[in-house]
């Protein structure tokens, strides 16, 4: 007779912080906060809020969170709310702020984990706003593998002429080419930004909501909400009762979080035209749940899925506009029948992702937001793998075939973002340049920073189909035309980027796949020797840890390498010296 395998303990975690006559100044500590005796055998949910008010983002989020506790407290659990921190890329973007963007995501992850590791939580919610909060959770929720929901904390809605933060970003560039006044663009900065929510498109924030819905690990349309009004709060209430059955029926984020979630995640994103931060945040929360994930990975997938959704910023529509169709719970049904998800992956729904998919209806006829497959917008994947001899380890371009899918022409080198935006605004950068703008790679820029201010600045001075991009920093999924990022290895460690000068001849070719200089191995060889690397940016402080810990972008930038850790955990032998060892042997 087969062994029954033995009932999930709901309170493994918490049961070693309150039961017993030892923890009974665990509980004293708890009856201060709200605790009574029945609270204690509930199983205990952390509820973790990335609730601010320095970004609107962020700046509904607390209500959010009370709503999901009592989602939690109602269907038998016990809630307690902690919060973490958010930055704002919009606000930070252009400034040296924006170095500790994706540094966030880390501290975000971090804390998350110490929290519920410290404090017994036997299941988890956690809700994100801006576009770090999202993998950071996720990460966390990875790295702790408890049972755990995910809730976005939902779109903005549209400004004034459907405006959004990327219009201010294009707005400047309009002013600098003339052609908008100083009263429009104050016009503009003034109504683009209506209210609470994230950035309107299809750009970090909602891109990763999706692909965290496809993933599974957020309830069916959490990922396509705005962020003001019932639905919203009404998906945080069902979170927090789903984390209490998640608990109780032992549905760990490692049941959930396999490879092919991650290929439905990465399906999705390229069908709805997300952001290229996708790929370094998947990349990210791969690794932290042990999931063997790989830069090719995307080509492989990407190979066999169109885009197909018409959205900003290189589209016509906002997110708002896609909510009003029905969201992408159409489009992933679509994705599956066509044979392009796996269905049988399991969410936090308790369903397969096939059976929370069936009674899904197809978008309205007449709708043109998302197109069908015979029609697409692109027939394969517009985040494109690029490898060269200035990209050894990989960049990722974004493609939609709008831009064309070859560029080539002389380099114009800055070595840093502002010296390109100043170029870019003044004049300097014109039409058939190649923009490099390096030394913003994760570890020597340090922080990876998004260049959203040059690439607005491009569009809005009429040069979005004139002038290419690369870095090895990164791109606000605002960002838009012929664009690559991620470039590895990065300047600062001596990639090839570092060795570029301005004129030299660059190609990038999203057909064959290719990003390269016209030098020879000789040419780079030479310069190479002559290379000096840079001081670093910091030398003490949140910064400086960042800069000894990170990795390649290639591999997600993540900061705890897994080669590096068994590395630690490796035992040291000591070796008895030839020297001591005839010595004592003499003594003998």
């Amino acid at each position: 007779m087969p062994r029954q395998k033995p009932p999930y303990d709901a309170r493994q975690h918490s049961r070693l912080v309150f039961d017993g006559v030892k923890q009974s100044a665990s509980r004293a500590m708890l009856r201060a906060v709200g605790y009574v005796d029945e609270d204690f055998v509930k199983p205990s949910i952390g509820i973790a809020s990335t609730w601010s008010n320095i970004t609107p983002c962020n700046v509904h989020l607390a209500r959010l969170a009370e709503a999901a506790a009592g989602g939690a407290d109602a269907a038998g659990g016990k809630s307690r709310i902690f919060n973490t921190i958010t930055v704002s890329d919009g606000i930070s973007m252009g400034s040296p702020g924006m170095r500790f963007s994706l540094v966030s995501r880390e501290v975000i992850a971090d804390s998350i984990e110490t929290v519920a590791g410290a404090q017994g939580f036997d299941g988890l919610v956690a809700i994100g706003g801006c576009d770090k909060n999202m993998p950071g959770c996720l990460m966390a929720i990875a790295r702790l593998d408890r049972p755990a929901v995910f809730v976005y904390g939902g779109t903005i809605r549209p400004g004034v002429q459907r405006r959004d933060i990327v219009s201010v970003f294009e707005a400047v560039g309009g002013h600098a080419a003339g052609t908008v006044s100083d009263a429009r663009l104050k016009e503009v900065e003034c109504t683009a930004i209506p209210g609470a929510g994230s950035c309107g498109g299809m750009y970090t924030a909602n891109t990763m909501a999706s692909a965290i819905e496809a993933l599974g690990m957020s309830l069916p349309n959490s990922s396509a909400q705005e962020a003001v009004g019932q639905n919203k709060l009404d998906d945080c209430v069902r979170a927090g009762a789903a984390a209490v059955r998640l608990v109780k029926e032992g549905i760990r984020p490692s049941t959930i979080l396999t490879r092919a979630a991650f290929e439905n995640a990465i399906t999705t994103v390229i069908a709805l035209g997300g952001s290229t931060n996708a790929v370094l945040h998947l990349l990210a929360i791969a690794h932290a749940g042990g999931v063997k994930l790989h830069l090719d990975d995307f080509t492989r997938v990407g190979k066999r899925v169109p885009l197909l959704a018409d959205l900003k910023p290189s589209g016509k529509y906002l997110m708002s506009e896609l909510i009003a169709i029905g969201g992408i719970r159409p489009l992933m049904k679509a994705l599956l029948e066509e044979g392009l998800l796996h269905g049988e992956c399991l969410t936090v729904s308790g369903e397969t992702l096939g059976q929370s998919l069936a009674s899904v209806r197809p978008y309205p006829p007449g709708q043109d937001v998302v197109r069908d497959f015979g029609n697409p917008i692109k027939a394969t994947s517009h985040l494109v793998i690029l490898y060269g001899n200035l990209a050894p380890e990989g960049a990722v371009a974004k493609i939609t075939g709008k831009e064309g899918l070859k560029f080539q022409g002389p380099a114009r080198v800055f070595d840093s973002e502002e010296a390109s935006l100043t170029a870019i605004l003044d004049g300097t950068v014109q039409a058939g340049d190649v923009v490099v703008i390096r030394y913003e790679g994760p570890k020597w820029g340090p922080g990876m920073r998004e260049m959203l201010s040059p690439t607005g600045a491009i569009m809005g001075k009429g040069l979005g189909d004139k002038v290419a991009l690369i870095t090895d920093g990164r791109f606000s999924g605002g960002s838009h035309g012929f664009v690559v990022g991620h470039v590895s290895p990065e300047a600062g460690v001596g990639g090839p980027l570092a060795l570029i000068k301005s004129g030299d001849a660059i190609t990038i070719d999203a057909a064959k796949r290719t990003l390269s200089v016209a030098l020879s191995a000789a040419e780079l060889k030479r310069r190479r020797r002559a290379w000096r690397a840079r001081a670093p940016y910091a030398l003490r402080g949140v910064l400086a840890k960042y800069v000894r810990e990170v990795t390649s972008a290639s591999v997600g930038a993540v900061t705890d390498p897994l080669d590096a850790v068994l590395a630690a955990a490796k035992p040291r032998v000591a070796k008895p010296r030839k020297r001591a060892h005839r010595r004592s042997a003499a003594r003998g």
